[in-house]
């Protein structure tokens, strides 16, 4: 059973998230929060395996939560919750240790998906939010030589699980693309993750757009 917390100041926000995830078989609502402090204390203190924030919130936002539940749980898979065109907090919250982000309009369907890919560690990112992102990263400058120095350390087949994982694909698209098995490519991904020094598959992502490795995609 994926344990969930639900974070948002809007009380109907929350309970219009409980009923679509309690749909699923495999996902339970353990907790739910109505500001960034009562979010981490519920990490904290209670088993999480996915924490939905949302990004505007009254007092410790989503942002402050996510850092803070990144330090206090680092179990817990943090996933933002985010309105079209905040890519400025989406940014902030990537260095805060969000694992993900997924727009607000996302679909029952495409939300339950998300929640049970992200507590497998799969990658959980809104299309129309990550492009825009990546796009405003590139215009504001990017340092290739040092990107490229911290992919240095990285063998040919991590570069090339690397680059298909900047392209958007899952661990599974991965391993079909490469003919190798999901394991495999999850162990690739751990040692990418730690040689880099990036925290999740999002600052991973980043990291070859700035060294210029996705563009040879």
């Amino acid at each position: 059973m994926i344990r969930v917390l639900v974070a948002d100041d809007e009380a109907l926000m929350r309970a219009g998230i409980r009923l679509i995830l309690e749909n699923a078989d495999d996902i339970k609502v353990v907790a739910e929060a109505g500001d960034g402090r009562e979010a981490a204390e519920a990490c904290r203190t209670q088993e999480i395996d996915v924490a939905l924030l949302d990004i505007q919130m009254p007092g410790r936002d989503g942002i402050t939560a996510a850092a803070d539940i990144t330090r206090l749980s680092p179990r817990t898979c943090v996933v933002m919750l985010t309105a079209f065109g905040e890519e400025a907090g989406v940014t902030r919250a990537l260095r805060a240790g969000a694992s993900g982000f997924l727009l607000k309009d996302t679909g029952p369907a495409d939300l339950i998906r998300a929640v049970q890919l992200a507590a497998r560690g799969e990658p959980v990112l809104a299309p129309r939010i990550t492009r825009r992102l990546l796009d405003r990263h590139v215009r504001s400058g990017r340092d290739t030589e040092t990107a490229r120095a911290r992919l240095a350390a990285l063998t040919p087949a991590e570069l090339d699980v690397l680059r298909l994982l900047a392209a958007g694909l899952s661990n599974a698209e991965i391993a079909d693309r490469l003919y190798l098995s999901a394991g495999t490519v999850k162990a690739h991904i751990s040692r990418i993750l730690t040689r880099t020094d990036c925290a999740n598959r999002v600052q991973a992502a980043v990291l070859a757009h700035d060294a210029g490795l996705a563009d040879e995609s």
